[in-house]
């Protein structure tokens, strides 16, 4: 027996890999591995249902369970059905249009004013009710100064109650009691600026003997408290004019010795001469002395029988005087300006509350 046929060959291993295909990139069917065939037998296979014929009965149910599913409307829960993708995508629908927000449109604004006015109305109101109240309130009220200043002027022996001067913080004042500072009565009343376009036909007093119109008709709802018209116009005089009750601010703005200026619009009866308007404006002497006229000019794209006139003299009917001595009557007389305050944005027999910086202004004149 042979050597090569005693022992058994040994399998000749080699550690060298396989060559890549040189033809491109991507692999070659031949170069991918093929599935045994053992290994799809030994998969499970999916058991296919076969379809089975409805009875007639159950035929019937399940067209019903179609029928109710088409009248549900959509995004709505009914039982366990419930599309949450419908319910999102028809919110709008579902909650109705999106209305608008605007936090400062006309109906709120006016509310909010309503409101305040309200509220201002009834704290004003419950002051009213009041039989007692403290002094530096008193004194605030009457529109000298703020509470603060008022406790300082109290405590400096300024303030006067019945003749007795008071220094004692948080004294109550009755309202029948007279309480003076700096020589002077004043009132617990807050003060009110009204300006009024006074219309025709309305004197400028509290009350008329002969029961005719007065502006206090016009401004009865501007406040609770008594107003008293500031200066007076003619029954035939329009314009401006300022009501309150600020007893302080009437004397500055009627004394002869402040000055203040007053611009009115004058209609004519026939054409105003160019001599007679400089007459005008030198001065025109009547039984006071020289009416002084501190402007007077035509007004721009009017005729010549229409001039404004500005004036600082508080003298009665002094306007229609001045032309008067000349020859002329004056057909229509409207007061423009008064102290600064125009009628800008208010209508004939209309009024509106001054502003506070229009109030500020008035007090430094």
């Amino acid at each position: 027996m042979s050597r090569d046929q005693e022992k058994p060959k040994r399998p000749r291993i080699t550690s060298s890999r396989p060559a890549r295909p040189t033809g491109g990139s991507s692999r070659t069917a031949s170069s991918r591995p093929k599935k045994s065939e053992d290994s799809e037998e030994t998969k499970p296979s999916k058991s296919k249902r076969e379809p089975r014929l409805l009875s007639q009965s159950e035929a019937k149910t399940f067209e019903r369970s179609i029928e109710r599913t088409a009248r549900k409307p959509a995004g709505k829960r009914t039982g366990k059905s419930f599309d949450t993708r419908d319910k999102y995508e028809k919110g709008d629908r579902k909650f109705g249009p999106k209305k608008p927000f605007n936090k400062f449109d006309d109906k709120n604004e006016d509310r909010a004013k309503s409101f305040v006015q309200r509220r201002k109305l009834n704290k004003i109101d419950k002051d009213l009710h009041k039989d007692t109240i403290r002094l530096n309130k008193y004194i605030a009220n009457s529109g000298i100064c703020s509470r603060r200043e008022a406790d300082e002027l109290i405590t400096q022996g300024l303030v006067q109650v019945n003749g007795v001067v008071i220094t004692e913080m948080g004294y109550q004042v009755q309202k029948t009691d007279k309480v003076v500072f700096d020589g002077q009565g004043i009132t617990p009343e807050k003060p009110v600026y009204v300006l009024l376009n006074k219309p025709k036909g309305y004197i400028s007093t509290t009350k008329d003997e002969k029961a005719r119109k007065t502006v206090m008709d016009l401004v009865a709802n501007a406040s609770p408290y008594r107003l008293f018209p500031v200066g007076r116009l003619d029954r035939t005089t329009t314009g401006v004019i300022l009501l309150t009750n600020d007893g302080h601010l009437t004397k500055k703005l009627t004394h002869p010795s402040f000055n203040m200026k007053k611009i009115y619009h004058v209609t004519l009866d026939r054409k105003l001469d160019r001599a007679d308007l400089n007459a005008i404006a030198e001065g025109i002497r009547l039984e006071e002395g020289v009416a002084e006229v501190d402007n007077i000019s035509y007004i721009d794209g009017k005729p010549k029988n229409e001039v404004g006139i500005e004036i600082h003299i508080g003298w009665n009917r002094v306007v229609r005087r001045i032309f008067q001595k000349l020859g002329y009557e004056v057909e229509a007389l409207d007061r423009v300006m008064f102290a600064g305050l125009t009628k800008k944005n208010v209508k004939r027999g209309y009024w509106r509350i001054l502003t506070e910086l229009e109030v500020n202004n008035l007090k430094m004149l």
